[in-house]
């Protein structure tokens, strides 16, 4: 009964983790957008914009990502047989891609703290996608565990990216 309440516990942590992923891109994208804009504008918008993404990032994200941590280390305590699996292998190399995009996010947030912007509004865009296609690949390999047809997924994360990418494009295009 307990691993259920520690399961429910991982996931609710995994999915904050993701809210704060999905949306401290948008808050660097507007950062971005405000630090081309006049002197009084900028003036109003970045130090608002800079709370904004200090808030999101320091009371949500990352205190999502260490409890989903160790509520997934609880888990694995738990239930050492996962670790035999090879799609537990494979879940794990997501996450750690996933706290290599969550730290570069870290990264990106300092710079910008300190008034360097180093990437355009579109390159944030993009990279804004980094979380939504590791989030579809961990559900699908969870869900789907030994089912998981390697070949069926490779092919699918592929054209997730490249719809993604269209999709990006097109907003692009729209705004233009």
């Amino acid at each position: 009964m307990a691993y259920y309440y520690i399961k429910s516990l991982h996931l609710i942590f995994v999915i904050t983790w993701f809210a704060g992923l999905f949306y401290i891109p948008r808050l660097f994208i507007y950062q971005i957008e405000a630090n081309d804009r006049p002197d009084n504008e900028k003036k109003v918008l970045l130090p608002q914009l800079q709370l904004m993404t200090r808030r999101l990032w320091f009371i949500i994200s990352w205190p999502s990502a260490i409890l989903a941590t160790v509520f997934a280390l609880w888990l694995l305590h738990m239930s050492p047989e996962y670790l035999q699996e090879p799609w537990m292998h494979v879940k794990l190399g997501f996450v750690v891609l996933l706290f290599a995009y969550h730290l570069k996010c870290h990264q990106i947030l300092k710079q910008q703290e300190a008034g360097v912007f180093k990437w355009s509004s579109n390159q944030m865009r993009i990279w804004n996608e980094g979380s939504t296609i590791i989030l579809f690949s961990v559900v699908f390999l969870v869900i789907l565990k030994n089912a998981f047809n390697w070949i069926y997924g490779v092919v699918g994360i592929i054209t997730l990216g490249v719809l993604l990418m269209l999709g990006i494009k097109l907003y692009k295009r729209l705004r233009s």
